[in-house]
């Protein structure tokens, strides 16, 4: 066995190194680097996730703070200390328009529903885009993202950090190499709640006076501000019209290694199992089932790929697989023909069953600097590893998920090309929303 795990591991290493060369079935972005020798960088948001963004890219040499666009003027404490000189604005539209001269960059860390609005008025004035997770709260949103990048041959990435993770390139790299041979199915999960099953409560409660309620809102329906955190700061991630539950929010990270991986598409079709959702608030407990076409990296002629969430696990006779390795609170299962990968969030990956590949070296893999990736395509050196032209069409699948649990139990046939359900109009409706009267954007509304 020692014998034929050397072999093995002489075979991944070769084929490792043309599989870091090939790379996945996307093509990526190249750029030309800007006029001059610093990127001047504009933030949408100044807090919580916002702020590492901000942060992250800044700690390059080449990147000068201009300004910072932040709803809640109690929020602006870590940028005002960190960067005086930038320059703060409640509405992200008026900062565009009288920063744009003064830009190279912007990146985006606002909530999932300006996500897109952002981006898309960012790009329309020649910026590039650093623009978190999910890329946009709505698959239409991706899609004119993806397309307008494209046109304007700008640098994109979307902040899965952990892509750029030596523990996520690891797992990519062994099934490349096909170490746990042919993909037969994957499941993924997490353990976050971010749903409600609770009624949105019938008051309204005194918006405080560093926060402008209707900025907040922007594109969305309005409606009384609530105390108590309901919306503002974080749990805008339970309700629909401002978040995308615990899968929009965890499954670009999770779904991220499985997709290059496997060198995933798009899905034929999505099912849930799961509670529905109320009128406003997203369901808990999700459990949410994908079937992709085949592709180099799979064995027949589909792919089954399934999403677990809150409470929710793999079935029992995936997870015997772990043998006696307790599973992760958050991470996927890979299963292959020759063998099983556990790919926790975020650790190195785990061969199984472990008595098959003892003795088995897994390969050095160095982490990058996600963020100064962006900072270097910018100046035109190399490229973004998850430019939209990749981060989209992954958005794009996660968020079929959040849809099919509108409609448990039915199996929702799912043609990318046209980003619509062959089967349910109904469905189709949730592809694109309509933005609130005043807050129209050029080629998403």
């Amino acid at each position: 066995m020692m014998q034929s795990l050397q072999g093995s591991r002489r075979t991944f290493l070769k084929q490792a190194v043309t599989a870091g060369v090939a790379g996945p079935f996307f093509v990526r972005n190249l750029l030309s680097a800007p006029p001059s020798s610093t990127v001047r960088l504009g933030s949408f948001g100044a807090d919580n996730m916002a702020w590492s963004t901000l942060n992250g890219i800044a700690q390059h040499a080449k990147v000068s703070v201009v300004c910072a666009a932040e709803v809640d003027s109690s929020r602006l404490t870590k940028l005002k200390d960190k960067f005086p000189q930038a320059r703060a604005y409640q509405d992200w539209r008026e900062m565009l328009r009288k920063e744009r001269h003064n830009l190279d960059a912007v990146c985006v860390g606002t909530p999932d529903h300006t996500h897109a609005p952002a981006a898309m008025s960012s790009m329309q004035f020649g910026l590039h885009v650093y623009g978190q997770k999910p890329l946009a709260h709505d698959i239409f949103e991706c899609r004119k993202l993806m397309e307008m990048a494209a046109r304007k041959k700008l640098v994109t990435q979307m902040g899965i950090q952990i892509h750029s993770a030596a523990e996520y390139k690891t797992a990519v790299a062994l099934v490349h190499a096909g170490v746990i041979g042919k993909i037969r199915e994957v499941h993924s999960w997490s353990n976050k709640k971010w749903g409600d099953p609770d009624l949105v409560p019938d008051r309204s409660d005194p918006v405080p006076s560093s926060l402008n309620w209707d900025y907040w809102i922007g594109t969305a329906a309005m409606r009384p501000y609530l105390g108590d955190e309901y919306y503002h700061p974080v749990n805008w991630r339970k309700r629909q019209d401002f978040g995308t539950a615990t899968f929009g929010d965890m499954g670009c990270h999770i779904f991220d290694p499985v997709f290059e991986a496997v060198q995933l598409t798009a899905p034929i079709s999505v099912r849930s199992e799961g509670p529905a959702p109320g009128q406003h608030n997203w369901a808990l407990n999700s459990i949410i089932h994908y079937v992709f076409p085949a592709t180099p990296m799979t064995e027949g002629k589909t792919v089954n790929v399934s999403w677990y969430d809150g409470d929710e696990r793999p079935p029992q006779e995936i997870q015997a697989l772990l043998g006696t390795r307790k599973l992760p609170d958050q991470g996927s299962i890979l299963v292959g023909s020759k063998g099983s990968m556990l790919l926790p969030h975020v650790a190195m990956p785990v061969l199984l069953p472990e008595q098959q590949f003892e003795g088995f070296k897994l390969p050095p893999q160095e982490s990058d600097n996600h963020y100064f990736q962006f900072v270097e395509a910018i100046l035109g050196n190399g490229k973004t590893t998850t430019a939209f032209e990749y981060s989209a069409p992954l958005t794009e699948s996660v968020l079929l998920g959040p849809i099919a649990t509108r409609f448990p139990h039915a199996t929702l046939e799912w043609n990318a090309k046209k980003m619509h359900f062959t089967n349910s109009a109904e469905a189709t409706r949730f592809v694109k929303r309509k933005y609130r009267a005043g807050w129209a954007v050029k080629g998403l509304s």
